[in-house]
């Protein structure tokens, strides 16, 4: 009985303490989580950044795109239909961005 509880003890000893020598040495893994308020507001005011550059880009890549000007015919002609076009467009190219950015 005592040697069953010491092979026991000494398989656990064999297959613990390594793993807990091994697992000090790692290092903790780089990540975008913030660690305190300020640094999320910085992540958040960098993201909206980011995001509201690209939907801008996307849009003026839209408008190159199509004839016409779609900026002009919305903003001098005021046509609904392009405007409906534009916000749809921006919409697109932000949900893109969204779901790029949270991976």
């Amino acid at each position: 009985m005592k040697k069953q509880n010491l092979r026991g003890l000494i398989a656990s000893m064999v297959t613990i303490f390594p793993a807990k020598i091994f697992a000090a040495d790692t290092p903790l893994p780089t990540t975008w989580h913030a660690q305190s308020l300020g640094q999320a507001v910085g992540y958040m005011a960098l993201f909206a950044g980011i995001g509201i550059l690209l939907a801008i880009v996307g849009y003026r890549i839209f408008d190159k795109c199509t004839p016409g000007d779609l900026h002009k015919e919305i903003t001098e002609k005021q046509n609904v239909a392009a405007a409906i076009i534009g916000g749809s467009v921006i919409l697109g190219v932000c949900m893109i961005i969204a779901a790029a950015m949270l991976g």
